[in-house]
């Protein structure tokens, strides 16, 4: 025999069954009890909370021989056929596919004819909102006035693209996203019947992931139980199948953010592409941590709304005490926008760089959190004892490195050695030789010169002085490439700036001297 997939096998069948809808439920059983039963009915919500599910049992009510406080017994002919889709008294159509006027005049015409057997025949449209405007008008009469013994339910996840003259002939019931509680709690009573074992902590993810959709959560957990067969379904198991990060790397993640370590980052980026997570659920469940630390930082006592164990609780509110309320504004805002973006992009890596570089270059924007943040960049660098100057925007900005006091611009030099200005005649052949990541990045440095006349090379703030400033073994292989160069060990002094004007300001352009004194000679 076939698998049937979980949420076909344990579709309710009963009112009892369906949860996390206990309005509509309720009003529906009232309906059925004193024979109030409507002649259209409008069901409308976000996916798998079961609009089709409840139309099928509401059909199944109204035309059972035995019904029940709960819905159909299930045991009597009616039912039965209804249930293997033999009856003719429930008529399910697919909107999608069925959206003409010639599909809609063919109900119109059915509608004439009285049951063969059971008391209504009940037409379920669903995706209605995919009617053509002509197929909606055809519908409007006998929707409006059908016999006694026929009911229509239509179905739809966009409410919104129905005519107000549909709208206001039906009886509408708004389907609600399920809370994670009551998913959780209703797949934990599926894998008891089916026999599996599954960590809470991996249904509670997967439920999070269902986005208030049961039919989803049945489809993942599905999916996870089929890839590790056999085996206890854990919380990292889920991970792995789901492309899914662990919110330990979300606080790794934010903490090199707050540090401004764009190189770190980017790294951490790295692992997580290797490791072959999936970057749009990586975008969505970081979006999402940093919403639950906005509530931390917001409120005590969210125990209960923030779902996640103690230990990454008490490490959220610890970074609760590390971050503005408007920077977390601002993070949340920039990635919700990479979210929409990054379902359809074609380089979805690139993508997440730049909005991770967004988050620790508060300059690269001009809205009123980044300049927050780039005030507080600011008065950190004061503190940490670097001095500050005003641009010619009147933005301040720091000098250089913390802890570095910006000195005044040196006077030219008297003499250039000999192998420094070697090296400067051939940058552009040194910088073709070097490897990347290193080419790129010397391609926009600068040449000056240092104390003890040793060559400088001067790099805007970010990933190129990174590269060399953190790591020691880049700036050797520098050195080791200017020394092949030259003919002679080379010493190299490494340099920050945060812009093309603070170089003017304050460094020697080696390149204009050296070729100012070529043309001379000529």
């Amino acid at each position: 025999m076939s698998y049937t997939a979980l949420y076909r096998k344990f579709r309710p069948d009963s009112f009892a069954d369906v949860k996390g809808q206990e309005h509509i439920v309720t009003t529906l059983k009232n309906q059925l009890k004193a024979n109030r039963i409507g002649h259209a009915y409008l069901f409308t919500g976000t996916r798998g909370t079961g609009k089709t599910t409840v139309a099928k049992i509401f059909a199944k009510t109204v035309n059972c021989e035995n019904p029940t406080e709960d819905g159909p017994c299930g045991e009597c002919r009616i039912c039965k056929a209804i249930a293997a889709g033999a009856s003719m008294n429930v008529i399910e159509i697919d909107a999608a596919s069925n959206n003409g006027v010639d599909n809609i005049r063919e109900i119109v015409d059915e509608v004439s004819y009285s049951p063969a057997e059971g008391k209504y025949k009940v037409y379920i449209i669903d995706e209605v909102h995919m009617l053509s405007i002509g197929a909606f008008n055809a519908l409007l009469k006998t929707l409006e006035e059908p016999p006694s013994y026929v009911i229509f339910i239509l179905a739809t996840t966009e409410v919104h693209k129905l005519p107000i003259t549909i709208l206001s002939r039906c009886q509408r019931y708004d389907f609600k996203r399920i809370s994670i509680d009551t998913i959780t709690g209703r797949m934990q009573d599926l894998i008891a019947a089916e026999g599996v074992q599954v960590e809470d902590k991996a249904l509670r993810y997967i439920a999070k992931t269902a986005d208030g959709s049961m039919r989803d959560a049945l489809s993942l957990l599905d999916q996870c139980i089929a890839f590790h067969l056999g085996k206890e379904l854990t919380y990292d198991k889920v991970l792995d199948v789901l492309g899914a990060v662990d919110t330990e790397v979300f606080s790794r993640l934010l903490r090199h953010v707050l540090e401004r370590n764009v190189l770190a980052c980017i790294e951490l980026l790295e692992e997580i592409v290797m490791q072959g997570r999936e970057l749009t659920q990586f975008v969505t469940d970081f979006t999402w941590y940093l919403r639950n630390l906005l509530l931390v930082q917001s409120s005590d006592n969210l125990e209960d709304v923030i779902d996640m164990s103690s230990d990454n609780l008490a490490r959220l509110k610890e970074e609760a005490q590390m971050i503005e309320m408007d920077q977390i504004v601002r993070y949340i805002r920039i990635f919700s926008e990479l979210s929409g973006q990054i379902r359809y992009a074609a380089q979805k890596r690139i993508m997440v760089e730049i909005a991770l570089i967004k988050l620790c270059k508060p300059e690269m924007e001009s809205n009123q959190e980044a300049i927050l943040d780039r005030i507080r960049q600011v008065e950190d660098k004061v503190e940490n004892g670097v001095v500050v100057t005003a641009s010619a925007g009147g933005t301040a900005e720091a000098a250089v490195q913390p802890g570095v006091v910006r000195k005044p611009k040196p006077e030219l030099p008297k003499a250039i050695p000999e192998d420094v200005k070697e090296i400067v005649q051939k940058w552009p052949s040194i910088v073709g030789n070097a490897e990347n990541p290193m080419k790129m990045y010397l391609k926009s440095a600068h040449l000056s010169l240092g104390g003890d006349n040793r060559l400088m090379v001067v790099l805007e703030d970010g990933i190129s002085s990174d590269y060399f400033t953190q790591h020691s073994q880049n700036k050797e292989q520098l050195e080791l490439l200017l020394s092949d160069f030259a003919g002679k060990q080379i010493e190299v002094n490494i340099q920050t700036v945060n812009n093309q004007r603070e170089f003017d300001d304050s460094y020697v352009d080696l390149t204009k001297m050296i070729h100012m004194d070529i043309d001379e000679e000529d």
